[in-house]
């Protein structure tokens, strides 16, 4: 197994005011994400598919249309673009507000990206997100908020997840990326082999006013089946894990008694 390389310590007090931001949700909200979404995609996919190995599996599990929540682990930088490369769809990405700066503050407006302030009560990020939602967009979200530190899952899910589900109605497919903790040891000519499984959508009924609590069991419950498709690929690997999958689907189109389904 190959050692994690180092990681800057993560900041998550953005000294910057509220209003700051304003513009980049206008955008957001107002305007679908353009020719660079496009542009991004194709160079980082290209990226993903050689030198990463990358492969989806489950990509039917996302609806082609309509409001849904793409919920995946988070270890790498390269997670954002990972669930973007096998999928049609033209994602919505939360992003840290730190990297609304520079010409990365650009190609993440034109690219659909929204800023979320951590570390304070961002109720403009809820705003977006519900606004894209509620036009039938795909919004991802990570369940564990920042990246890991220690190549593992987080042990505790973050409410956000919860009350945008529960705020919006919107499915949520949970999302396991395998192999992308690695990818920060391409310094030393490191490239892991990643592997994408999107689960099956999983759907809350839509409350208003959502108690703290009623919006951490649902994360929670969301953090469990992205532990559940990572260990999968953890214990069976890519092709064990396919085959997994073909055998299930076959079992459901027989009836109880071993007939074939019509």
């Amino acid at each position: 197994m190959h050692e994690l390389a180092s990681m800057r310590e993560q900041v998550y007090f953005d000294p910057r005011p509220k209003e700051h931001f304003d513009r980049f949700h206008a955008r957001a909200r107002a305007r679908e994400p353009d020719w660079i979404y496009e542009l991004v995609r194709m160079l980082t996919s290209l990226y993903a598919y050689t030198l990463l190995r990358a492969r989806a599996i489950g990509t039917e599990n996302v609806p082609g249309s309509g409001a849904v929540i793409l919920a995946p682990n988070h270890f790498s930088f390269m997670d954002h673009f990972l669930i973007g490369c096998y999928i049609r769809r033209k994602v919505r990405f939360m992003a840290k507000s730190q990297l609304f700066k520079g010409p990365m503050q650009w190609v993440y407006t034109h690219g659909g990206v929204f800023p979320v302030r951590r570390g304070a009560r961002d109720e403009e990020t809820f705003i977006t997100a519900e606004m894209i939602l509620a036009k039938g967009g795909a919004v991802a979200m990570y369940c564990e908020g920042g990246r890991s530190r220690s190549g593992k899952i987080s042990e505790k899910a973050k409410a956000g997840l919860g009350r945008l589900a529960l705020e919006t109605g919107a499915p949520i497919v949970p999302i396991a990326i395998h192999g992308s903790s690695r990818i920060r040891n391409w310094k030393r000519l490191r490239f892991p082999k990643v592997t994408i499984q999107y689960g099956e959508p999983i759907c809350w009924e839509q409350l208003e006013g959502p108690t703290r609590e009623q919006q951490q069991v649902v994360a929670d419950a969301v953090l469990e089946e992205i532990r559940a498709l990572y260990r999968g690929l953890e214990q069976h690997g890519r092709k064990g894990t396919l085959r997994r999958l073909r055998a299930q689907r076959r079992a459901r189109r027989r009836a109880p008694g071993g007939a074939a389904v019509a």
